[in-house]
């Protein structure tokens, strides 16, 4: 249903941050097409000044590029690759580098590393290991200033205008999926789409968002960003050969960066703060809570006060829009009917974001990246992992209608899994007895594990991959965009860090 992962609040950091010139999604796929996360490590990791030879293609910005003043290769991933290595002593060695072919040297360990802004994908995942996200992406069109005729995705369909792409990437694949090969362009460096774009060799270049705006900044009324994306959201990732120990040391150093601010210092450096674009007037917002969900909402057993993460953010959207919320308890079976049809303005429920929910309700941008993990008892001897679950004849609680219900079926067939109503409901059964394990994501497990020490406890291992929680609106609803507006200022004064080290201080 719903989970925060490690890298939950410094993807929100970077939450409205597009794709890369080999970086760009597809829209929001099911995990099983990500690849899986990889373990940060909990023993602080010192590589005692090691070389890191890391491969850049400086034709990226502001990721990567050459300053035109100076002449000097910057970027986010220049300060964000020092900035690791000073958390893990090594030594950063830029190597400038050719898209095409980077994921195969890397395997063939010409590089050590690979900071490019790169979609983190499966099918790549084959050829080299991932880091752990490090922001999220999504793909934009890129056409010239002013453009009459191409104003949208549809436009763009229906014309005969030929797209600019780099080859190989992600950005390719969607022109090639919206536009046919025939309409297709692509360049070997990634700037060159843009190059073509002003030239008017190409009509549309498909771009991540934050590139498309480092290109307009260079080329200030030349070229604009269609306001709309073409995709759902993906994470990027730093690109390692396989098996290389370098990977889980540099996810200790993202997350340790995420901590400390300097991931969102950097974002704020390179794409600027988000500015207040609404004001609601103290409209009134009707927000459905589960109240069942530590911590991200329930009652507190001291007060008798519901309390959590929803609520605070929710207060903290308000005062940024000038809205009041009205938080009112809902039963999570028929919320996004019930949502869909008018009956609440909101949802705040850590509700995973997937197509078959964005059928009926409307999605802000993602706010948490999530998986799920394995609950069961303490004394639990036989379900060490998920293949001993699945192995086993154990039954699994879960939440009806969620995905870790659809996860829990996937694993061990309907017949072995137990639905409840109420989310607490699986974690009270299996306390009692009544089930073996429960499928939940591992913020909230931590959250009931917090709740009930030494009854039970977290397996290690996640059994999805990452998907992305968000907050739900009515179809079409006006709220939606402010919420989006609202989540980028509080991301940028560091509302969202703060939150999460508030429910979560231990990450």
């Amino acid at each position: 249903m719903k989970r925060i992962s490690v890298v939950s609040l410094l993807i929100i950091a970077s939450i409205l941050v597009g794709a890369c010139g080999g970086a760009t999604p597809t829209e929001a796929p099911p995990p099983t097409e990500k690849a899986a996360p990889t373990e940060v490590p909990s023993v602080i990791p010192d590589l005692g000044g090691q070389d890191v030879r890391i491969a850049v293609e400086n034709a990226y910005p502001p990721f990567n590029y050459i300053d035109e003043d100076t002449n000097e290769p910057m970027g986010w991933d220049y300060d964000a690759s020092r900035a690791i290595c000073e958390v893990i002593n090594c030594t950063p060695i830029f190597v400038e580098a050719a898209w095409e072919g980077i994921f195969e040297a890397t395997a063939a360990g010409e590089y050590d590393m690979v900071a490019d802004g790169v979609t983190i994908t499966a099918e790549r995942d084959e050829i080299v290991d991932f880091s752990i996200p490090y922001m999220v992406i999504a793909q934009y069109i890129l056409v010239r200033s002013p453009e009459p005729d191409i104003v949208d995705q549809d436009s763009l369909v229906a014309s005969d205008a030929l797209v600019g792409t780099q080859i190989g990437t992600t950005n390719e694949a969607k022109a090639i999926e919206l536009v046919g090969e025939d309409r297709v362009l692509s360049y070997d460096v990634f700037d060159l789409p843009v190059q073509a774009l002003l030239s008017g060799d190409v009509d549309a270049v498909i771009i991540d968002e934050e590139a498309g705006k480092g290109f307009v900044n260079k080329n200030p009324g030349k070229i604009m960003l269609l306001p709309e994306p073409i995709t759902g959201a993906e994470e990027l990732g730093f690109v390692f050969p396989p098996g290389s120990e370098l990977t889980e040391a540099v996810n200790y150093a993202i997350e340790e960066l995420r901590a400390d601010g300097t991931l969102n210092a950097l974002y704020i450096k390179y794409w600027g703060e988000a500015e207040v674009a609404f004001d609601l007037g103290g409209q009134e917002i009707r927000i459905a809570v589960e109240n069942a969900y530590p911590p991200f909402n329930y009652i507190d057993e001291a007060t008798n006060e519901p309390v959590g993460w929803d609520y605070d953010a929710c207060r903290a959207i308000c005062e940024i829009l000038n809205c009041t919320p009205v938080f009112v308890e809902a039963a999570w079976e028929g919320i996004f009917e019930a949502t869909a049809a008018g009956e609440y303005d909101m949802v705040a429920d850590g509700v995973t974001i997937t197509a078959e929910r964005d059928e009926i309700v409307d999605f802000s941008i993602p706010y948490m990246v999530i998986a799920q993990y394995i609950l069961v008892r303490s004394d639990e001897t036989e379900i060490v992992d998920q293949d001993s679950l699945v192995a086993s004849d154990a039954l699994v609680g879960t939440q009806i209608g969620t995905t870790n219900e659809a996860k829990a079926i996937e694993l061990v067939g309907e017949d072995r899994v137990l639905s409840y109503d109420v989310f607490d409901l699986p974690v009270q059964a299996l306390i009692a007895g009544d089930v073996d394990a429960v499928v939940i994501d591992e913020e909230a497990g931590k959250g009931f594990v917090d709740k009930n020490p030494g009854k039970i406890m977290l397996l290690p291992e996640p059994v999805t991959g990452m998907e992305e929680l968000g907050f739900v609106f009515p179809p079409g609803s006006e709220l939606t965009e402010a919420i989006n507006n609202a989540l980028g200022v509080l991301r940028d004064n560091g509302t969202l860090t703060a939150l999460y080290q508030k429910y979560w201080a231990e990450e």
